[in-house]
């Protein structure tokens, strides 16, 4: 393909021209003979034709009849079917196809199928939160997601102006799942790396990140709106043109159709990913993602420059994944049931609500023997993660993973009125701790055994990833993660205090966060005028000022007392079942109805007043 670019590039203007057109016709006369296929159907129906597709299309005049026929033959084992993005990749094939063969009914048909895909009421591909779901119900930002967006950009642009252009419905659909979407999981020119999911390939987040500059640009040729392209060019400068330490772009959004949420504040971002009985965690396909059998159990990471975790895969331990609770072994991670299986957690209470700014996400962990109840309240200071109720079928100990991310600087622990340099590993007993390293603070706020390291590790990527080299490769990673007691419904309070200092980290007062409860019952906490409680089964608590509130409906709200007598409330179904959330507030029946046109799942505003 190369090659056939550069000849169309330089035709007419250089003296080898007519060697490069032998070079080519030997090199298809190769592909022709030998015919290789490969074990991946994935390749011999759509990766291939997709390559040698534009070859044939920029060599047109110089084919054959021969050559006509063989390389219509190669892009015949590519025909319509299948869903989501393998529908458009296999759809685009046959277009090319029928513009070899200058067959238009053939064209319009591939366009018609490529297009049929831009709509959000589809099993597969876009969803109604502009999410991106391939293999089932399952978060594909990163892999699917990315080429269909990749690809209907360019056919938007490609197709403008003539009879296959988009219609304005289509290209607002496009429009939407950048904005809506891709948006919220970049930052400062990289990828969130649970935006990722299998695909742990090296720089992939920046790769990834950086195609999207593409997709903006193809969707601002294609078709946009002045506001619509007014948010593009912020989000090209936000990332890629000359960004500055402050985004422009802030707020709280959960991913009510898989089970993921995004905090952006001016200077930090955090994501947490989850899995339930509804959403698909992770998966395990082409030998991509061996070690991954944790990475939708809670996954919490933090940003500030962007970079944080580029590249940290190959000295991971697997079992630490930043945010999730899993079992201390020396053993291998456990292995997925079969090859290209799934992740899921056995259990439907996984969701998060949110007022556009602040917010609290909550999952019931029920998964290999080990269950725990997680919550995490992201506001522009601080994220607050609450666990409790964990307890294991099995002798193994079990740890919560703070952070593990790439060493940049020193880190740090406070003592004595003083921060102490940390090298290598240490165990600090059970004790409200506090940390920092990167211009990030953890904070402890119940007395827990913490073991914190900095220190050099070495790996390989073909351990997660079959299609890498055996080569070792070394680097240095800071971890911090808790170490739980052997009892049941053991426990765990922290903060996270992104783009921060070290004076900040010291000095933070952790008594202006009031944990009310932290139970497998309940988790609530008072943050200012607001009450933050996830509700795992009906519980009743204090208001803010004298009464009480009874939540009858299992759920995840925020409470905020605008005045006397009114109060404001966001509420969401976890479980995406119940039709009516039902509360008491000071004696007064509140009932919450979850409309039967909105997504389940979804935050539902309401504004109360007492009698």
């Amino acid at each position: 393909m190369l090659l056939a670019k550069l000849y169309r590039a330089e035709e007419g203007y250089c003296s080898w021209e007519s060697r490069l057109e032998e070079v080519i016709h030997r090199a298809l006369d190769y592909w022709f003979q030998n015919k290789p296929v490969c074990k991946n159907w994935w390749y011999n129906e759509i990766g291939i034709p997709k390559v040698l597709g534009p070859v044939f299309l920029l060599m047109k005049e110089q084919l054959s009849p021969q050559e006509k026929q063989a390389a219509v033959e190669v892009m015949e084992k590519a025909r319509f079917g299948m869903t989501g993005q393998n529908k458009v990749w296999l759809a685009g094939n046959v277009l090319m196809r029928g513009l070899l063969q200058d067959d238009y009914a053939l064209v319009q048909a591939a366009r018609d199928t490529i297009v049929s895909e831009i709509r959000t009421d589809r099993v597969e591909g876009i969803k109604s939160d502009w999410s991106f779901h391939q293999h089932g119900p399952q978060q594909q930002f990163g892999n699917y997601g990315l080429a269909f967006l990749t690809e209907m950009a360019t056919y938007s642009e490609l197709f403008a102006g003539t009879a296959f252009a988009l219609t304005a419905e289509q290209q607002a659909v496009l429009n939407s799942l950048l904005l809506n979407g891709y948006r919220w999981i970049v930052w400062k020119g990289y990828m969130d790396v649970n935006a990722l999911d299998r695909q742990l390939f090296q720089n992939a987040q920046k790769h990834k990140a950086f195609s999207l500059a593409f997709v903006t640009s193809s969707l601002m040729n294609g078709s946009a709106s002045a506001e619509d392209k007014k948010q593009m060019t912020d989000f090209l400068q936000d990332n890629y043109i000359g960004h500055t330490d402050a985004s422009n772009f802030t707020g709280h959004k959960h991913f009510w159709d898989s089970d993921q949420t995004v905090h952006r504040s001016s200077r930090w971002m955090a994501s947490v990913k989850m899995a339930s009985e509804r959403v698909i965690g992770t998966e395990l396909v082409n030998e991509d993602n061996l070690k991954g059998f944790y990475m939708g159990d809670g996954a919490l990471y933090t940003y500030c420059r962007g970079d944080e975790y580029l590249n940290v895969f190959p000295f991971w331990d697997w079992r630490k994944i930043p945010g999730i609770t899993s079992y201390e072994s020396d053993a291998p991670v456990p292995a997925f049931k079969r090859y290209g299986a799934h992740v899921r957690n056995e259990t439907d209470f996984v969701g998060g609500v949110t007022d556009g700014r602040t917010g609290m996400t909550a999952m019931q962990l029920n998964r290999d023997g080990l269950q725990a109840c997680k919550s995490w309240i992201c506001t522009d200071e601080f994220v607050l993660c609450l666990g409790a109720g964990i307890q294991a079928d099995t002798t193994l100990a079990v740890t919560t993973s703070i952070e593990q991310r790439n060493k940049q600087g020193d880190l740090l622990y406070y003592t004595g009125g003083k921060w102490h340099l940390l090298e290598g590993k240490r165990v600090f007993p059970s004790e409200k701790s506090r940390f920092f390293h990167d211009q990030t603070g953890y904070i402890l706020l119940q007395p827990s055994v913490c073991v914190a390291a900095a220190e050099k590790r070495s790996g390989r990527w073909c351990d997660f990833m079959g299609s890498y080299a055996p080569k070792v490769v070394e680097g240095e990673v800071v971890s911090l993660y808790i170490e739980h007691e052997k009892e049941p419904d053991a426990s765990y309070q922290y903060l996270i205090l992104p783009a921060s200092s070290k004076e900040r980290t010291a000095s933070f007062p952790t008594d202006s966060i009031a944990v009310i409860e932290n139970s497998s019952s309940v988790q609530a906490v008072r943050l200012g005028n607001v009450l933050y409680v996830t509700a795992y089964e009906p519980c009743l608590l204090p208001l803010q000022s004298d009464g009480q509130i009874e939540i009858k409906t299992p759920g995840v709200y925020m409470f905020q007392q605008k005045e006397a007598g009114t109060w404001l409330i966001h509420a969401t179904d976890p479980t995406q079942k119940q039709t009516r959330l039902s509360l008491v507030i000071n004696g007064e029946a509140v009932n919450i109805d979850v409309p039967a046109t909105s997504p389940r799942g979804k935050t539902i505003q309401i504004i109360h007043h007492t009698l």
